[in-house]
């Protein structure tokens, strides 16, 4: 019996596929609150944040495959010291994506540091890879997170800048920025199949 493999054009799909589920599911609440209320009347609370996780695990399962299988065509090349500059975004974006669970005061700063957080770690990576698999991923991720923040501003309104908070909770967010920076470096080549450094 001869064995099927992914054609390159099946696996640039893959990539696509998850992004379009990825951006769909999570656009949803913010784009059509209709929907997310059929939704949840359909399976209750707890069936949707079921559904809603498995079908992001999903999507997350689906890039993966396609950016790890993927056949990378070079678009562009930037200069090998944009390096270091990736890294440091990548720092800053692990600090913003922690920043969004905590009162700190880079919430007075920025109305959605989670989705900024992820904006960023989108850019680097496509300041890092010129490479055709890299600008479908994470060009898609950055639209996305653009998209989102843009949808959830026009359904929140103006901006109410939260309380001023203590420096305790600006340390306890680097802190765990750092931790969760480190932990990105660890799983990196797991994920993807190159190591960074």
């Amino acid at each position: 019996m001869s064995s099927i493999h992914p054609t390159k054009d099946s696996i640039v799909v893959l990539i696509v596929l998850g992004l379009v589920i990825w951006s769909a599911v999570h656009l949803i609440p913010a784009a059509a609150p209709g929907l997310k209320a059929k939704w949840l009347q359909a399976l209750g609370p707890y069936g949707y944040k079921g559904s809603f996780s498995l079908l992001i695990i999903g999507a997350v399962v689906l890039m993966v495959m396609g950016w790890r299988h993927s056949l990378p065509i070079y678009l562009y090349t930037l200069s090998d010291t944009i390096d270091r500059t990736t890294i440091g975004i990548m720092a800053f974006a692990a600090v913003l994506f922690v920043a969004a669970k905590l009162p700190t005061r880079i919430k007075r700063i920025i109305r959605h540091p989670q989705l900024t957080g992820v904006a960023f770690w989108a850019l680097a990576h496509l300041l890092a890879n010129g490479d055709s698999r890299s600008v479908t991923l994470f060009g898609g991720l950055l639209l996305w997170s653009i998209v989102e923040i843009a949808l959830i501003n026009r359904r929140e309104g103006p901006w109410i800048k939260p309380p001023p908070s203590g420096l305790l909770y600006d340390l306890i967010v680097l802190a765990l920025g750092a931790a969760l920076f480190s932990g990105l470096i660890f799983v990196h080549p797991y994920l993807s199949g190159i190591k960074l450094g």
